[in-house]
């Protein structure tokens, strides 16, 4: 399955309808797979050291939407076209103004994991700027269909790719 995803430097998706037409004949796009950030992988936060207090933060980061839109390719697939949103921000402990980071778009089905690719994307902060707010480029994922099986059967899932450490660390966090 791992013909699911296309390459990618950014990602994210919703169910959206495309507009159809006025004439007779138009039709409503396919419905699209179901959404979802991880919540243990939707934040990043990474430090210089051991220190875990603000002055030690390098780079913080929030998944903050998935984007997308569907359409039919043949009666047995459909094509999702994603895009995950995510708003970065340099750290008072950064040294220099880029960073590579790493997240993951991953298909499943129910509790199965059908695909799952990671991608980085290189991010460079402009001087006298802290914070961006990014899209990254959008990736298609093509999805086996059916009469019996529909698109939304299936869920696009979009996080940081993190650390054991900085998994641990969101989940202290999430706990509080």
């Amino acid at each position: 399955m791992a013909a699911m995803c296309g390459r990618l430097a950014g990602l994210g998706l919703i169910a959206l309808l495309a507009g159809c037409g006025g004439e007779s004949g138009a039709q409503f796009a396919p419905v699209c797979p179901r959404p979802a950030i991880l919540g243990d992988a939707g934040d990043l936060q990474r430090f210089r050291g051991q220190g875990r207090d603000f002055l030690d933060t390098t780079l913080q980061g929030r998944i903050t939407s998935i984007n997308g839109s569907c359409t039919q390719d043949g009666s047995r697939a459909v094509v999702a076209t994603v895009s995950v949103g995510m708003e970065l921000t340099r750290g008072p402990a950064a040294v220099g103004r880029a960073a590579d980071v790493a997240f993951f778009v991953a298909v499943s089905q129910g509790d199965r994991v059908l695909d799952k690719q990671v991608y980085t994307l290189r991010v460079v902060f402009p001087e006298n700027t802290d914070r961006l707010r990014l899209t990254g480029d959008s990736v298609d994922l093509r999805l086996p269909v059916s009469p019996t099986m529909k698109a939304d059967t299936y869920q696009v899932t979009a996080g940081f790719q993190l650390t054991p450490e900085e998994l641990a660390e969101n989940r202290k966090r999430m706990r509080r």
